[in-house]
């Protein structure tokens, strides 16, 4: 139990219903579609499209998403809501240009959209309400607008410059960035919305909008066709998982960076945590030291699925158990390599459970804030960058070619023990995110800490060389760090982002979490 003393946020509980997100419209939202006889599908879906207007910087229809829905009784099923390339990207093109990198903020990076296609299938297959009632409330607040948090403006304030073009006078307010409580509209997405929710995903992926999307994207150079928008699929699949502790961990297979979030648990189960202090420097370390060997082999492994052959050794224990014994608990480890990927942290994530305990894990990015910083002309979609998470490393698996899906950071989770899922939980954070699941399980079977407590708690995370501490943590931990060899810094803004839900079935009751790091709040009724 919290100390009522000092500032925090208490668990909501509920017994019908409950969402956590990262904007409190949407958290309503998501409630709204839930009293009204809705699942958890439609309010996670109503819920998402909404936050691509109140956090257009971390998310919108021009991005991709992965989800995961259980349905109690039914085994958990991935949604792969990410895009492909468009089929004219070449990396030895992009090579033979002097690139070594895809660049961010060029049509290279644009993938296709994908989340657009998951939420038409999602809502087809597993939903209960019309799609038209599920985006109306995003159509209206599209149309009269959203006040702006002071999370999302904090952000906003520092992308600014990302946006380019066209995507400057749809998402700056009188040209500059906006402040909190001034109100963003968006127009053009409400028209879009409004032809999804009649039409369906043609008309989003054929006719007038993807007509606007890939003129907008050949006239700044980009290879996009309207076949590669008319071919887009989102794909089903069977999630991966591992055990901590007697509790299984589930993650989205890849092109995800699950798989990571399971090698770093599995690290990390060599060591016995519950005997460090939960905010001390032995577990900072230990964990940092976990996530170098983790992240080295996500960015030597990781890759579309139809390209990846070193999955099974990625999850392997006994290759855990190999990469544990090279920690050494009193010095830090040179980082492994350099990132393959280029990261940063413009997600969302958000979780519904609805009153017949069916569970949905999702998240939904643009990658980079702002995306590529590109909009379209005519209606304003602003384009992700997610090609930037493919390497130019000629024959890696992740090579950047026409066709395939990049290296993606976003990963929903879920626990599930005695074949229940207890717990559906997702961390924002770019590249942080396999940690994040890592830091949020630990934190709860290691140090006894209940959802929110877990998502409350000063986080670290060793970055490229840079051991990120936020200043939850005290400054002796800081020097204590630092004379372990690890590069120490205070970020400028927070790590990550976290929502989780948990799911007691013994009592019926569902325990609520959102981060105060993020504007938003989770609700129930």
């Amino acid at each position: 139990m919290r100390d009522f003393h000092l500032p925090g946020r208490s668990t909501v509980f509920a017994s019908n219903g409950l969402c956590a997100t990262s904007h409190p419209l949407a958290s309503k939202v998501a409630l709204d579609l839930l009293q009204e006889g809705g699942n958890a599908v439609d309010a996670a879906i109503g819920a998402a499209i909404l936050l691509g207007i109140c956090e257009p910087q971390m998310t919108g229809i021009g991005g991709d998403c992965f989800a995961l829905i259980s349905s109690p009784g039914e085994d958990i099923v991935a949604i792969n809501g990410s895009g492909r390339a468009p089929a004219g990207m070449s990396s030895s093109a992009l090579r033979d240009k002097g690139l070594k990198a895809v660049p961010v903020d060029t049509p290279d990076a644009v993938t296709i959209p994908g989340a657009i296609d998951a939420f038409c299938r999602m809502s087809k297959d597993f939903g209960t309400l019309e799609l038209s009632r599920v985006l109306a409330p995003a159509i209206e607040y599209a149309e009269t607008g959203v006040p702006v948090g002071p999370r999302t403006s904090f952000d906003w304030i520092e992308a600014e410059g990302a946006l380019q073009g066209v995507a400057r006078d749809s998402y700056l307010i009188n040209g500059r960035a906006a402040r909190p409580g001034e109100v963003f509209r968006a127009p053009g997405q409400s028209e879009v919305l409004r032809k999804i929710a009649h039409e369906g995903r043609d008309a989003f992926y054929t006719g007038e909008v993807a007509e606007d999307m890939v003129s907008s994207l050949r006239a700044l150079g980009g290879s996009h066709t309207l076949d590669d928008f008319a071919k887009t699929a989102c794909d089903y699949g069977k999630p991966i998982s591992g055990q901590y502790k007697n509790v299984e961990l589930v993650e989205h297979p890849p092109n995800g960076q699950g798989a990571t979030a399971l090698l770093m648990n599995n690290i990390l189960g060599n060591f016995d945590l519950a005997a460090m202090n939960p905010l001390g420097s032995q577990r900072a370390h230990i964990e940092a030291e976990a996530a170098k060997l983790a992240y080295d082999a996500r960015n030597r492994f990781l890759a579309d699925a139809d390209h990846m052959t070193r999955l099974e050794h990625m999850t392997s224990p006994e290759t855990a158990q190999k990469l544990a014994a090279l920690i050494d608990p009193k010095r830090a480890l040179e980082d492994p390599t350099t990132l393959s990927e280029q990261v940063h942290k413009e997600t969302v994530y958000l979780t519904v459970v609805d009153k017949n305990q069916m569970a949905v894990s999702l998240i939904y990015s643009v990658f980079h804030s702002f995306g590529s910083g590109i909009a379209s002309d005519k209606f304003g979609i602003l384009f992700q960058n997610r090609g930037a998470g493919f390497t130019l490393e000629e024959g890696h698996p992740n090579e950047a070619d026409g066709g395939k899906r990049p290296m993606h950071t976003i990963i929903p989770a879920m626990l599930r023990e005695n074949g229940k899922v207890t717990s559906s939980f997702g961390v924002m954070g770019g590249a942080y995110q396999p940690n994040g699941h890592a830091r949020f399980m630990t934190n709860i079977l290691d140090f006894g800490m209940h959802a929110q407590e877990a998502i409350d708690a000063p986080r670290s995370f060793s970055d490229a060389g840079d051991l990120k501490v936020e200043r939850g943590y005290s400054d002796s931990v800081r020097q204590e760090l630092a004379d372990l060899g690890h590069q120490v810094s205070i970020p400028e803004t927070p790590i990550g982002g976290a929502q989780a839900i948990m799911i007691d079935h013994g009592a019926g009751v569902l325990h609520g979490a959102s981060d105060p790091r993020k504007d938003g709040c989770a609700l129930g009724y």
